[in-house]
């Protein structure tokens, strides 16, 4: 029995991502938290999305929810619009912007700056997320996302970065 409660405690504390030590000299024990679990991110693009989130001060967690939506964070994706790469920015945009969206790591990079643009203008991450999908003018004329479909598209980049607060 007390063999189980042994293997019950530890389980618990090793999925909580707490590990207790042992008991000081003076009977308090040590705890010592795990690092932050890493971004799920290909190892390739690591670089480009940290250098993005320091560029523009968005949380990577939330770049990263970003192209998890738009593209599934693959470099070769393309829209029916024109949008291209791992934020599935549009050429237009990147040039805008002084770059280019062919390359990755330029790629990243611009769509960063713009969903930085848009959480300046908007002043909110659903309303900056909900133009980064359907464009400001439509979210500025629906005082909102203008459609279903971006409301599931703000959902889904929410419930992708919820997921991965924390992530270094």
């Amino acid at each position: 029995m007390l063999f189980l409660a042994l293997v019950v405690s530890c389980t618990t504390a090793a999925s909580s991502g707490t590990v207790v030590g042992r008991a000081s000299p003076g009977g308090a024990k040590r705890v010592a938290q795990r690092p932050d679990p890493p971004c799920p991110l290909p190892s390739r693009y690591r670089g480009a999305f940290e250098l993005a989130a320091r560029d523009t001060a968005i949380p990577l967690p939330l770049l990263v929810a970003v192209a998890r939506v738009e593209s599934r964070i693959d470099q070769r994706a393309r829209s029916s619009r024109g949008a291209q790469g791992i934020l599935q920015v549009l050429p237009s945009t990147a040039k805008a912007l002084g770059l280019d969206a062919s390359s990755a790591s330029t790629n990243v990079l611009a769509g960063a700056r713009y969903l930085r643009q848009l959480l300046d203008r908007f002043g909110s991450a659903d309303l900056a997320l909900a133009a980064y999908n359907a464009g400001p003018s439509a979210v500025e004329r629906a005082g909102g996302a203008p459609s279903g479909q971006t409301v599931t598209y703000v959902a889904n980049v929410t419930a992708a970065w919820r997921s991965l607060r924390g992530c270094i």
